[in-house]
């Protein structure tokens, strides 16, 4: 099993040390291991952003390694009152910390974070930089699947500008063996994607002609300023997975979407709970992903 002190992007790392930690985690999610690696440890969430999936999955899995567990939010701490990130961070720390899960809207922030405290960090999410977790589970998800990601198309689909979920798939799926379409918008889909290795495209039957998943990504308003497209219904006719998208797949195309779900935006509510979709199953497997990489890094 692979270790690191910190865990702050999926960019850079090896392939064999991203196929190590799906392996644990494997381990895990088949219930072969079930070793208590946290005992005596405290693993603190420190959240700037709302979330359920991440932070719950991250509290779940340290619990269930015997770790105790604080959950920090904005509201009622001094960062209310103007208390730096790094200042939260180094009193947290100084609590007898050994792990801070830390999430923040500015990209950069678990990497200052890092550099900040003694204890290892992980990244839940910093900005429109990376998610690495979410990436991990997301491989995790296809490879349960498919055995193997080699030679697997994958098109990633809506808000690429804003997304770190883009991000960290890009550098992993590929890192893995997969081949990577993106489609949206064009005020949605960022220079630079093509020179990284994947497809690009603006046209939604395209990107999904020959994909073996369809991860639909969430619009994110909050980050955006002005407005990227005309209305939500022109996005969704044009790059929501409806029911005759969906239906139009190759039979054996899963579907993917990192929560929270837009219905009727991205992909139609028969798609989110059809027989192709595998959302309820990235969360369950969120869980066992995270629990590898607090082992790792622990």
């Amino acid at each position: 099993m692979t270790s690191r002190r910190h865990l702050l992007g999926i960019e850079g790392l090896p392939r064999a040390e991203l196929e190590q930690l799906l392996a644990r985690a494997h381990e895990y999610r088949e219930g072969r291991v079930g070793g208590r690696h946290l005992v005596g440890r405290v693993v603190a969430n420190v959240f700037y952003e709302a979330s359920t999936r991440t932070r719950s999955s991250f509290e779940v899995a340290a619990a269930s390694l015997g770790a105790h567990v604080l959950n920090w939010t904005v509201t009622g701490s001094s960062a209310s009152k103007g208390e730096t990130l790094v200042d939260t961070a180094k009193n947290i720390a100084a609590l007898g910390v050994s792990i801070i899960v830390v999430r923040h809207q500015h990209s950069g922030a678990a990497a200052l974070v890092a550099r900040s405290v003694a204890c290892s960090v992980v990244n839940a999410g910093d900005g429109q930089h990376e998610h690495p977790s979410q990436a991990l589970l997301d491989a995790y998800t296809l490879w349960r699947r498919w055995g193997t990601l080699e030679g697997k198309r994958v098109a990633i689909v809506g808000d690429i500008l804003h997304s770190r979920v883009a991000r960290s798939n890009l550098h992993c799926l590929k890192a893995l063996g997969a081949s990577l379409v993106f489609c949206g918008p064009p005020t949605m889909l960022p220079a630079g994607l093509a020179e990284l290795g994947a497809d690009v495209t603006t046209e939604l039957d395209t990107a999904l002609d020959r994909a073996d998943a369809v991860m639909m990504l969430r619009i994110q308003r909050e980050r955006q300023g002005d407005a990227l497209f005309p209305t939500t219904a022109e996005y969704h006719a044009r790059w929501g997975l409806t029911n005759e998208r969906a239906a139009a797949l190759k039979p054996e195309a899963v579907v993917l979407h990192p929560g929270p779900v837009n219905r009727g935006l991205e992909l139609s509510p028969e798609v989110a709970d059809g027989q192709r979709s595998l959302i309820l199953e990235q969360v369950e497997n969120g869980v066992a992903v995270r629990k590898a990489i607090l082992e790792a890094v622990s």
